[in-house]
C-alpha cells in the first residue's frame, strides 16, 4: 500500500510550471496549434483580401490573436500568471442582421485556382479557424489542471467568439451568409413549446 501512494503526487509537492497533467499537454498543444492556425491564415490571406474593411479586420485579429499567442506560451511555460493578461477584443461592426433568401448567381464550387480566392471564401476561411480556436479552447479549459492556464484559456473564449461574431456580421453584411427564417407561427410554435420551471434555487 505504501509504494502504491508513492506513485501520487500533488500540487504542493510540484514547482508551478509542472502543475499539468498528461492530458493538459494534449489539449493545451491542440489550442495553440488552432490558434497559430488563424495567426498563419491571416498572413497567408491578406495578400488576397479586395475589401479594406476586411483587411483591416484580418490585421486586427492577427494582432490580437499574437498577443494572445504570446499571453498563452507564457503561462503554459511557467505555470504562473502571465507578464501580459488576456486582453477583451472589441468588435467593429454593429449587430445588425439582415434576415431573408436570396437564390444564389451560381452555385459555389470548390476552387481550382488561387486566382479564384475572393473575399467570400477568405471570410470563410477566417470564421472557420475563429470556430475552431474556440472549441479547442474551450474543451481544454474543461479539465485543465493548471488553475492559472485554465483561466487564460476560459477567458479567452469570449475572444474567440467576439471575432466570429464580426466575421460573421461582416459576410451577412456582404450576403456572403444568409440568414433565413421561418414563417411566424413555426416561429411561435418553437418559443411557446418551452414554460419555466417551478423548482427553485437551493439555499
Amino acid at each position: 500500500m505504501q509504494n502504491q501512494q508513492q506513485n501520487f503526487t500533488d500540487t504542493t509537492q510540484l514547482p508551478p510550471q509542472q502543475h499539468y497533467g498528461g492530458h493538459d499537454m494534449f489539449d493545451a498543444h491542440e489550442a495553440l496549434s488552432s490558434l497559430t492556425g488563424a495567426i498563419d491564415q491571416c498572413v497567408l490571406h491578406e495578400q488576397y483580401i479586395q475589401d479594406p474593411e476586411l483587411l483591416s479586420m484580418s490585421q486586427k485579429h492577427r494582432a490580437f490573436c499574437s498577443q494572445l499567442y504570446n499571453t498563452i506560451v507564457d503561462t503554459f511555460q511557467s505555470g504562473q500568471d502571465p507578464a501580459v493578461d488576456t486582453q477583451s477584443y472589441k468588435m467593429d461592426q454593429n449587430n445588425n442582421v439582415t434576415y431573408g433568401m436570396q437564390p444564389p448567381t451560381q452555385p459555389s464550387t470548390p476552387v481550382q485556382s488561387v486566382s479564384e480566392i475572393n473575399d467570400q471564401k477568405i471570410s470563410g476561411f477566417m470564421m472557420s479557424s475563429l470556430k475552431s480556436a474556440a472549441s479547442a479552447f474551450t474543451m481544454a479549459a474543461l479539465e485543465m489542471t493548471n488553475p492559472v492556464m485554465r483561466r487564460v484559456l476560459a477567458d479567452s473564449v469570449p475572444n474567440m467568439i467576439e471575432m466570429a461574431y464580426e466575421v460573421f456580421l461582416y459576410q451577412n453584411k456582404n450576403q456572403y451568409y444568409q440568414v433565413p427564417q421561418l414563417q411566424q407561427q413555426d416561429m411561435q410554435a418553437f418559443q411557446q413549446s418551452y414554460a419555466p420551471t417551478q423548482g427553485t434555487m437551493p439555499h
